[in-house]
């Protein structure tokens, strides 16, 4: 478990309690938050009781007593309307975040020398392959590997960091929209075609919450965008303009100026000068 720090001694409201929220809310109280969850589903209040967490009913709770809420990554949070959930906490001026954000949170906190190495991964396909792929590599490099985020494990259920530590980690949609202050060491777009449009409001929604992924990147830091749909494509120039970070484009389809592209079951590496 990863302990959430910064919010010792406040109040955080958890709503949803499956996997994600039940682990939130073990790494608050670990961390020294006091917990409120609240779940629509009896069995989400069954967990949360057989763990001994402080159940509240956030429909008639006085929400002026929270901190912040954090939200299940399944809970609509702006479309096709947001979660009453997230309509009181906008009335009270409660902050809303979700579980990747917690772990963002407790990664810029911790000491320069403590921070682990985070590869964060997105993508309309391919993301889940793609993360595995990556983690079996940091494995078999030597590395003390962390895998989790969307796929197995939640992030806030694996191992406690370390400087030593890299966490490659897939990202939702959903997940991403409550993420502000993440910074992956590298980040990975796969590609962006149509998908959950209903809760984000259309493409332009859609696009903005992978897009996330890269927003606080900087220098030292690496992103690799696929291009082979015209979203990736125009992310890549809009973050090549920036010129904060190293970016690699890649393509499965197509030969391309700079950067990896495969063709025919061959890798091309064109990120240099040979």
């Amino acid at each position: 478990m990863i302990p959430v720090r910064g919010f010792e001694g406040k109040t955080v409201a958890v709503f949803g309690l499956a996997r994600t929220g039940l682990a939130a809310a073990r790494a608050l109280v670990a961390g020294g938050a006091e917990v409120a969850v609240w779940d629509e589903r009896a069995q989400g209040l069954a967990a949360a009781q057989a763990e001994g967490l402080e159940i509240v009913d956030l429909s008639v709770a006085e929400w002026s007593r929270f901190d912040a809420l954090m939200l299940s990554p399944g809970v609509p949070l702006t479309h096709p309307e947001p979660h009453w959930t997230v309509r009181k906490a906008r009335q009270a001026g409660v902050e809303i975040l979700g579980d990747i954000e917690l772990f963002a949170r407790t990664v810029n906190l911790a000491p320069a020398h403590k921070r682990p190495r985070i590869v964060a991964i997105t993508g309309t396909n391919g993301k889940s392959t793609t993360t595995a792929l990556v983690g079996h590599l940091c494995a078999h490099a030597g590395r003390d590997t962390r895998v989790g985020g969307n796929i197995g494990v939640g992030v806030l259920d694996l191992p406690d960091m370390h400087g030593g530590a890299v966490y490659v980690l897939e990202l939702s949609s959903y997940q991403l929209d409550l993420t502000s202050s993440l910074k992956p060491d590298v980040a990975i777009l796969l590609n962006i075609s149509p998908d959950h449009l209903d809760r984000h409001g259309g493409m332009e929604g859609y696009v903005a919450a992978k897009r996330r992924i890269l927003m606080n990147q900087d220098h030292g830091d690496t992103a690799v965008i696929g291009v082979d749909d015209p979203w990736g494509q125009r992310l890549c120039t809009e973050v090549t303009a920036s010129n904060r970070r190293t970016i690699v484009p890649v393509s499965a389809s197509k030969a391309i100026g700079r950067g990896v592209y495969a063709l025919q079951g061959v890798l091309y590496d064109a990120t240099g000068d040979r």
